[in-house]
């Protein structure tokens, strides 16, 4: 007799049927990622700028995204871009996701950068390097090794957050759970699955930064 009016016997032989869903996952999660960290440099260094105009636009792209829900963006990419070009559903949630990370990432980036000691970027154009090659050799190097905790941060939520993209039909670990479910009727069993799914991906993601930010301590020390 079951105590728990769930057969969690069917786990370990369902488990499987979820690979292809999990490698849809972290490929929007990894593309979404990319195209933030491009777009994040980007605004950052656009925040930072000394044009106002472009500093401006920078802070109202990050204002608009960050204050709406990802879900919504979600589906103004997917609904709204379709009536002008068509797109598909996973090109549609990496777009979604990289604009919403990008915002993240943008805010991350700049408090790294403005966290090194201005006299740096002094004396490099007290030696004669453009303001631009500073910001490249000497300013963003620093800045990026900086980031890279928040950065790993981001990426475990950017993970999370492409369970989103099953609203459109992606088909990724929560819709494949949703199918699962609908069609065996035992919703709390694949939801189970999915959830171990992704307890196993974040603990993954967050060793691999945690031996990336250790590296990088070894290098500082160097």
């Amino acid at each position: 007799m079951h105590i728990l009016p769930w057969d969690l016997t069917v786990i370990p032989s369902k488990f499987f049927l979820f690979a292809e869903a999990a490698q849809y996952t972290l490929q929007i999660t990894f593309f979404g990622i990319l195209v933030g960290l491009l777009i994040g440099l980007a605004a950052a260094l656009g925040r930072l700028s000394k044009h106002q105009w472009l500093s401006g636009i920078c802070r109202a792209y990050i204002f608009l995204i960050r204050g709406t829900p990802l879900l919504v963006q979600l589906f103004i990419v997917y609904y709204g871009l379709t009536s002008i070009v068509t797109i598909a559903p996973i090109p549609s949630a990496i777009i979604a996701l990289g604009f919403h990370n990008g915002a993240y990432i943008a805010e991350i980036f700049r408090g790294s950068i403005q966290s090194i000691d201005i006299g740096q970027m002094e004396a490099a154009r007290s030696l004669g390097m453009p303001k631009a090659k500073a910001m490249q050799r000497i300013i963003l190097p620093q800045a990026f090794k900086r980031a890279v905790p928040p950065l790993g941060n981001q990426l475990i939520i950017a993970l999370k957050d492409s369970s989103l993209a099953s609203t459109i039909a992606v088909p990724e670990l929560m819709l494949k759970g949703r199918q699962m479910g609908s069609s065996s009727f035992m919703y709390m069993e694949m939801f189970l699955i999915v959830g171990i799914w992704y307890l196993i991906m974040t603990s993954l993601l967050s060793f691999v930064m945690h031996r990336i930010e250790q590296r990088l301590k070894v290098s500082d020390r160097d």
